[in-house]
């Protein structure tokens, strides 16, 4: 079965849930590779940026804005447990 959300084909419930909600999955929850500490406090930051925006819509009135800040707020939490499970040290990339 093929997915499609605004005319683009999805590969993947991943894929299928950032086309529809227009999360970027990996800023919010981190890649599931190596990332310098430049990288993750760029990436961070976005990421906090975007989140002050979501819920400032949501306060506004827009319903969407206000679940896809849940949404999104709720994948920054998966990242120490994505990095454990991957044997790496919080901080510093490298193998526990």
């Amino acid at each position: 079965m093929r997915m499609f959300v605004a005319g683009q084909e999805a590969h993947g419930d991943m894929e299928f849930a950032e086309l529809a909600l227009g999360i970027d999955v990996d800023l919010f929850r981190g890649p599931l590779e190596f990332e310098t500490d430049g990288e993750r406090a760029a990436r961070e930051d976005a990421a906090r940026d975007i989140l002050a925006d979501l819920r400032a819509e949501a306060e506004a009135g827009d319903e969407i804005a206000g679940w896809d800040a849940l949404y999104a707020d709720s994948l920054t939490r998966t990242v120490p447990f994505l990095r454990a499970a991957r044997g790496y040290r919080p901080g510093t990339g490298e193998a526990a």
